[in-house]
Parts: structure tokens; sequence; C-alpha cells
């Protein structure tokens, strides 16, 4: 039975991690330039609709 949640727990983790990877290396949020919660919640934001509106073909073929 362990092995079962866990094999489910690292395909959630999978699911979850990515988008942050992606918005670290392609999207720049590794080091942010701006300064501010505000700025950069928005740039955040930005880049996360970015990567969904990516993903978005892939989704609707599944």
């Amino acid at each position: 039975m362990r092995q079962v949640q866990y094999a489910l727990s690292q395909r959630h983790r999978k699911k979850i991690e990515e988008p942050f990877g992606l918005a670290k290396n392609v999207g720049g949020m590794a080091q942010t330039m701006y300064r501010g919660v505000e700025r950069v919640r928005s740039r955040f934001i930005l880049t996360i609709a970015a990567n969904n509106l990516a993903r978005l073909p892939r989704l609707l073929t599944a």
C-alpha cells in the first residue's frame, strides 16, 4: 500500500513543482528584478498565467 501511495505522491509532486521550476528558469523568477511584494506578486502571476497558456493545448487534448 505504501508504494502505491508514494507513487501517487510523486505524480502530484511533479504537477506542483514543475511550474515553479519553469518560473525560475524560463520566467526569470530565480532572482526578481522588482522590489516590493505587489510587483513581485504581479510578475509571478503573469509568469504562471503564461505557463498555463502554454500548457492549455495539451490539457485540451487529454
